[in-house]
């Protein structure tokens, strides 16, 4: 089940998905994310956002097209790997921590792929340390801010060593302090990530490109800063930017 080093993190192609409703989610998406990419996903509520995520872990099967992640095609057969390969942090960080204890639940995954004793503890370490969430790792949770919980959640995800990491709106309900933070750790963090996300500035922050899904179509893919200049294509689909905010001179402070 090995993968090419050439292949992308990410490969859909011709993907379309109807619900057993009969409502049409998807339409023939194609979408490529090399490694190492970072990638907003962009598009107003019921887009087929969702939809499309679900798919990258086998939840969604499509009905039409393929997807792959890492050279692995998203099929039945390979779904242990598959969850493996891709992390997705849903927006609500309560709905993947369950264990009495931070370690415990960053330990949970790994410890189900079977990794025990020194190996599983250093595996942990290094998720915690990559997200600043070392010295909470005896912690209850639930005793924890809503911007650590969150960290901790990114944290259940890493230690797992996944191909993507799928972040569901990771700015949502965070302080200013809180987004900065997360924003920091994700910029450091070396690996592919696809953002589903409304908070355009976020995008701005963190992704070279964004695409946007509308109507279970990709109707435009392209550089984030050139895309969110662009006043006609984000009223069409419904994005709005912040009052004040000039994605130009945003992009030229963080050069």
């Amino acid at each position: 089940m090995s993968s090419s080093a050439s292949a992308p993190s990410l490969q859909m192609s011709g993907v379309a998905y109807a619900y057993p409703d009969g409502h049409q989610a998807l339409f023939g998406v194609d979408l490529r994310i090399e490694r190492g990419e970072r990638v907003a996903l962009l598009g107003p509520n019921g887009a087929g956002k969702t939809t499309l995520v679900l798919h990258l872990n086998g939840i969604l099967t499509a009905g039409a097209g393929t997807v792959q992640v890492g050279g692995l095609e998203v099929a039945k057969r390979h779904l242990t790997e598959i969850r493996r390969r891709v992390g997705i942090v849903f927006q609500d960080p309560d709905d993947q921590l369950f264990m009495p204890t931070v370690r415990e639940d960053v330990a949970f995954g790994p410890a189900n792929l079977g990794l025990r004793g020194p190996d599983l503890a250093a595996r942990v370490e290094a998720a915690l340390d990559a997200v600043g969430m070392a010295e909470f790792a005896d912690r209850p949770p639930h005793h924890l801010s809503f911007g650590q919980r969150r960290r901790v959640a990114v944290a259940t995800v890493l230690s797992m060593e996944p191909e993507i990491l799928v972040l569901d709106e990771p700015s949502s309900n965070l302080d200013p302090a809180s987004r900065r933070e997360l924003a920091e750790i994700l910029t450091g963090l070396p690996i592919t990530l696809l953002m589903v996300t409304h908070d355009l500035p976020y995008a701005a922050q963190l992704c070279a490109r964004s695409v946007i899904l509308d109507d279970g179509t990709i109707v435009a893919d392209r550089a984030t800063r050139a895309l969110l200049n662009d006043a006609d294509i984000l009223s069409r689909h419904r994005l709005e930017l912040p009052f004040g905010f000039d994605p130009l001179a945003a992009s030229a402070a963080m050069q």
